[in-house]
C-alpha cells in the first residue's frame, strides 16, 4: 500500500513539472508570437517609409548626378571616417564657444546698456549736435571750394599754420582783446580838441602803439622794418 502511494505521489509530481513546463513553453510561444506580430507591424509601418525615403534619395541623387559620382561619395565617407577625431574636437570647440557666448551674454547686455547711457549723456551734453553742425560746416566748405583751391591751400598750409601760430601768441591775443574791449567799451568824446590829441600823443603807451602801427604799415607795404 505504501509503495502505491509513493508511486502516485511521484507521478503527481512529474505531472506538475510537466504542466509547469508546458505552461512555460506556452508563455514563451505567446511572447514569441507577440514579438513577431510587433515586428511585422513595425515592418509594415517602416517599409512604406523606407520605400519613400529610397525614392526621395534617388530623386535627389539624380539631380546631383552630374556633379557627384559614386567615387566622390566614397571618398567623402572615407575622409569623414578618417577625421572623426577632428570632427569631435570641432564639436567640442563649438560647445565651448556656445558656453562662452552664454556666459558672455549678460556682460554684453550690461556693456550695451552702459554704452547707451554714455551715448545718451553725450547727446544731452550736445556732442552729437556739435558733430552735426560740424558736418554742415564741412559740407559748406566742400561746396564752396574747388579742387584747385584745395591744392593751393595744400601748397600754402605751412605758411598758414605759421601765421596762425604767430597770431595766437599771448601778446598778440592780449593786444587784440584789449583793442576789442577798448572799441566796445570806451567812448570817444565828440568835442575832442587838437590840444587833447597832442596831449595824448605825449603818453608813452600812445607812442608805443603808434610805433607798432607804423611798423605794421611798413610790413604791409612789403618792406622789412629796420633793426633798431
Amino acid at each position: 500500500m505504501s509503495t502505491t502511494t509513493d508511486d502516485v505521489a511521484e507521478l503527481s509530481h512529474k505531472i506538475d513539472q510537466l504542466t509547469a513546463q508546458v505552461q512555460f513553453l506556452t508563455e514563451e510561444a505567446l511572447l514569441a508570437r507577440e514579438r513577431r506580430q510587433e515586428r511585422d507591424e513595425l515592418m509594415a509601418d517602416v517599409t512604406p517609409l523606407a520605400g519613400e525615403a529610397y525614392r526621395y534619395a534617388v530623386r535627389q541623387l539624380e539631380q546631383i548626378d552630374r556633379y557627384v559620382t559614386l567615387d566622390d561619395m566614397t571618398h567623402l565617407v572615407k575622409k569623414l571616417l578618417r577625421n572623426v577625431k577632428n570632427l569631435e574636437e570641432l564639436l567640442d570647440r563649438m560647445d565651448s564657444i556656445k558656453e562662452f557666448i552664454e556666459d558672455a551674454t549678460p556682460l554684453t547686455q550690461s556693456g550695451v546698456i552702459s554704452l547707451m547711457d554714455a551715448l545718451q549723456d553725450l547727446e544731452h551734453r550736445g556732442y552729437f549736435g556739435f558733430i552735426r553742425s560740424g558736418g554742415q560746416v564741412l559740407d559748406n566748405i566742400v561746396t564752396s571750394f574747388t579742387e584747385e583751391d584745395v591744392r593751393a591751400l595744400g601748397d600754402n598750409i605751412v605758411l598758414i599754420l605759421q601765421t596762425v601760430r604767430e597770431m595766437t601768441q599771448p601778446e598778440v591775443m592780449t593786444m587784440l582783446q584789449d583793442t576789442a574791449r577798448t572799441v566796445r567799451e570806451e567812448e570817444v568824446p565828440e568835442d575832442i580838441t587838437w590840444r587833447a590829441l597832442v596831449r595824448q600823443m605825449r603818453d608813452p603807451a600812445t607812442k608805443k602803439g603808434l610805433a607798432k602801427l607804423m611798423l605794421t604799415l611798413r610790413t604791409i607795404s612789403g618792406e622789412q622794418p629796420e633793426r633798431q
